[in-house]
């Protein structure tokens, strides 16, 4: 029970205890550590910034090696990603068919690589048919609300990921990859750094109902980089001149920006928090690829119509 300070002491306090050998006054109780002072951006931003430095390395050393790797990297990020989605999608009592999309998503993934954008279309229509097939068993109740999450799932995350194994199987395949990952990487760089601090605590919302956190300002970070990057990437890793690169730039802030609220959407609908918890620092793994995954086909189309596959 607190005590007025300016009111008489009570009975406990009034007797005064003197010390003697028999007698010994307990010592002062330590003072509890002052706690710790959130973190403005509301995460641990080192190791945040490891786990980030560490997909980057594993990004450079599949592509500067053995390209194909790169591949099995894409695909083993898709299935953790999947299985993010699914757990998430459950907990509203939504059942996505996770095998037949994992299935399917390796098959659209594989033949957009190794056979080109024909075959990889009909891998996506049979994965739809082998959908709407794998829920019969389970009875009505629900079918097109599952199967249409399936869909969902295999157009959200193998088939946006197969641009990217699209940009991978030329010869230059591994400097048009990069590309696409270090511009969208200078999005949410830039946009972060931006918003904590030319929009500290929200100054000017981008969209407080989807994302309250995201501001204009670091829109506007994310612009000023993917701008600065578009030009660097396109005049030296590609044969593309400066204007090119601006173009590029303002066209992936666009995508990534509207990736992430989409994924934030969706995670509203949902109730949830974050997708997962795997990556120390920023949630699960698609919230790292949610501006990854929108910008795919935006770049492809983009270094198709700027820099030619010779």
């Amino acid at each position: 029970m607190d005590t007025d300070p300016t009111g008489p002491p009570d009975a406990a306090e009034a007797i005064q205890v003197p010390n003697g050998p028999g007698n010994t006054a307990a010592p002062p109780a330590p003072e509890p550590p002052p706690a710790e002072k959130p973190s403005r951006t509301g995460r641990n931003l080192p190791v945040a910034i490891g786990v980030g430095a560490g997909l980057g390395g594993l990004v450079f050393l599949t592509l500067l090696t053995v390209k194909a790797t790169f591949l099995l990297y894409v695909g083993a990020a898709i299935a953790i990603a999947l299985t993010e989605l699914t757990q998430a999608f459950a907990r509203r009592g939504i059942d996505i068919p996770a095998i037949p999309v994992a299935a399917g998503g390796a098959a659209i993934l594989t033949c957009m690589y190794w056979l080109g954008a024909r075959p990889a279309l009909a891998a996506l229509a049979l994965t739809v048919v082998v959908i709407l097939a794998w829920r019969m068993p389970d009875g009505p109740a629900g079918y097109v609300k599952d199967v249409t999450a399936g869909v969902f799932a295999v157009l959200y995350l193998p088939f946006l990921a197969s641009f990217v194994a699209a940009m991978l199987a030329p010869a230059d395949g591994p400097r048009r990859v990069l590309t696409f990952v270090i511009l969208t990487v200078c999005s949410d760089i830039g946009g972060y750094f931006a918003g904590i601090t030319l929009g500290r605590g929200g100054r000017h919302p981008m969209a407080p109902v989807i994302s309250p956190k995201k501001t204009w300002e670091g829109f506007a970070g994310s612009a000023a980089a993917c701008l600065v990057a578009g030009v660097l990437c396109l005049t030296l890793m590609l044969p593309g001149h400066a204007w090119q690169g601006l173009l590029t730039g303002a066209a992936t802030v666009l995508a990534a920006t509207l990736g992430d609220l989409a994924e934030s959407m969706i995670k509203r609908d949902l109730d949830i928090k974050d997708m997962g918890s795997l990556l120390p620092g920023h949630g699960g793994l698609l919230e790292r690829l949610d501006s990854l995954l929108v910008v795919a086909p935006v770049m492809w189309l983009l270094l198709f119509l700027f820099v030619p596959v010779r």
